[in-house]
């Protein structure tokens, strides 16, 4: 063999093994500070609440700090953006519930960046629950709730995390299949609406586990699960499709990696998230917050989990007829 086609081979060849090489350097030692996981919805709510449990097992098992940071805002979109434009090398990631990656890219121009970020895994579920003040006219029952509502167009109001967020789609979804109008009021986080309610400024919402406690005094009422299937925390509460209305959501978080994440990175990440989120300790503590954990899936399942979702969701936002202003 010539010199020359010694030197073009071992070109090539180099060439071949700089990505492995590059990964290799990013992965061999990773963490070696710590990771910044953003949360784009306000402290407190069932977002950001998953996400410190699992940010505290995770500075255990990767030996290095993960440090929630909220970035809050526009249903989610001020977190997603940060952590798209954030560098690939696994020292950013994102715990969202699914609303703004399955259907702010439905609503907003800017979540588009969603369909780009990488799905890492699933970390937990939760029953969404259709709960109103007891002092509300119509409390005593869906079917009474709905009448009074078609009877009342925008008399009663409700309030979601923020235009566009899954609590919106839901609500509207359910005006648009009974045929009612209520009045939309945009938070920046679901403690402010439950504190709202309380006050008696909120008429209703969709919950997502955070109201349990005030369910359980009294001070609200659950009228029917937005989910597919009962709640296992009130068994005797029908879903809304048992009550004869055509809805059914259901609500998820997870962590996401920004779009050229090394696969090694990705892999771990899954593998630490998967086994600490099936451990007896974090069931429990979810059990707590009226949430699950989910069942393990890989990277490419969770990513195909998230495309069905988004597509389902897609029709009903198009269904309903939701837009933001």
């Amino acid at each position: 063999m010539n010199f020359s086609r010694r030197c073009i081979l071992s070109t090539a060849f180099a060439l071949a093994l700089a990505p492995i090489a590059h990964a290799q350097a990013q992965t061999g030692t990773w963490p070696e500070r710590p990771v910044r996981l953003i949360v784009n919805f306000a402290p407190g709510g069932g977002t950001d609440a998953i996400a410190r449990l699992v940010a505290d097992s995770l500075s255990k098992t990767l030996g290095q700090s993960v440090v929630v940071v909220n970035r809050v805002g526009a249903a989610g979109n001020i977190g997603l953006d940060a952590v798209a434009q954030a560098a690939p090398d696994g020292y950013t990631l994102l715990h969202s519930s699914d609303g703004p990656i399955v259907i702010n890219p439905h609503i907003f121009e800017q979540a588009r960046v969603a369909t780009e970020l990488v799905a890492v895994a699933p970390t937990a579920g939760s029953p969404m629950l259709l709960i109103v003040r007891p002092d509300v006219p119509g409390s005593g029952s869906l079917k009474d709730f709905l009448a009074y509502l078609r009877a009342n167009p925008d008399k009663l109001n409700y309030g979601s995390a923020g235009a566009g967020t899954l609590q919106h789609v839901a609500v509207e979804a359910m005006a648009a299949a009974a045929n009612v109008k209520a009045l939309h009021v945009p938070y920046r986080g679901s403690q402010a609406i439950l504190a709202d309610m309380l006050g008696g400024r909120i008429d209703f919402t969709v919950d997502l586990g955070a109201a349990v406690p005030f369910i359980k005094s009294g001070q609200l009422k659950i009228l029917g699960v937005v989910g597919p299937q009962r709640s296992e925390l009130f068994p005797d509460v029908p879903t809304l499709k048992e009550q004869g209305l055509d809805v059914a959501m259901t609500w998820i978080s997870g962590i996401y990696a920004p779009r050229g994440t090394p696969q090694p990175i990705v892999a771990r990440l899954n593998q630490e998230i998967s086994r600490t989120m099936q451990t007896p300790e974090m069931k429990a503590s979810l059990v707590a917050m009226a949430a699950e954990s989910l069942p393990v899936m890989s990277p490419e399942e969770f990513a195909k989990y998230q495309q069905r979702s988004r597509d389902a969701y897609g029709e009903v936002v198009r269904r309903a007829g939701i837009k933001v202003d």
